[in-house]
Formats: structure tokens, sequence, C-alpha cells
């Protein structure tokens, strides 16, 4: 068996500060990236919060995740140079669809466009 990649086992509430700042960073705010991190994995501020309280580990994180959208799929680009919709590892994947959401408004797309509305 591969080792797991160390992404997955670090804690989300690691790297969810690190969203929130390059945003901010950007102009935009916290509650923007709350609401992507809402729309991809259908956790709710109570439910995000708490995960990040219990330093829930990024795999368990988006496995636990109440109703990954459908839409996400649509979720196409590059991101750290490899296009995100040929990434096979399922979890991958999805680390780096919420990176490609993430960067998309970092980059100043619209709420609306970068929730695939």
């Amino acid at each position: 068996m591969q080792k797991k990649h160390r992404i997955y086992t670090m804690p989300f509430a690691r790297v969810y500060p690190e969203y929130v700042a390059k945003a901010e960073r950007k102009g935009r705010s916290k509650a923007e990236v709350d609401e992507i991190i809402s729309w991809l994995t259908g956790y709710d501020q109570q439910g995000l919060e708490t995960q990040l309280e219990k330093e829930t580990d990024i795999e368990t994180f988006l496995a636990e995740a109440p109703q990954l959208n459908s839409s996400r799929s649509l979720i196409k680009g590059v991101v750290c140079g490899v296009r995100v919709e040929d990434i096979e590892e399922e979890t991958m994947r999805e680390i780096r669809y919420l990176d490609k959401l993430i960067d998309e408004l970092a980059k100043g797309k619209s709420m609306e466009k970068i929730l695939r509305s």
C-alpha cells in the first residue's frame, strides 16, 4: 500500500487560517471562505467550527463531510501545476477542489461563478 500523502494527516485547523489569510490579502472575507467550504462539503457554520476545534485531519474532515456538492465535478483548472479534474485519487482531488475554489476567490471571481451557480 502506498504511504499516505502528509497533507491527509494535517489538521484542517492548520490549513483553514491559510485559506482565510489568502482570501483576506486579496480583499475577500472569512465569511466567503466559510461559504465556499460549506458549498463544497455541506458543513454548516457550527459543523465547521466543531471540526476546527477537534483539529480533525483533512482526510477525516472530507470523509465526514455531510454532503459533498454534486456540482463539484464542474471545478476545472490547475492547482499546484496539476489539473484538478485529472487527479485520480479521490481525497486528493477533493483537497485540490477546495484549493482551486480558494484560488478563484483570491483572484477576484464572483461567488456566483465560484459556487458554479
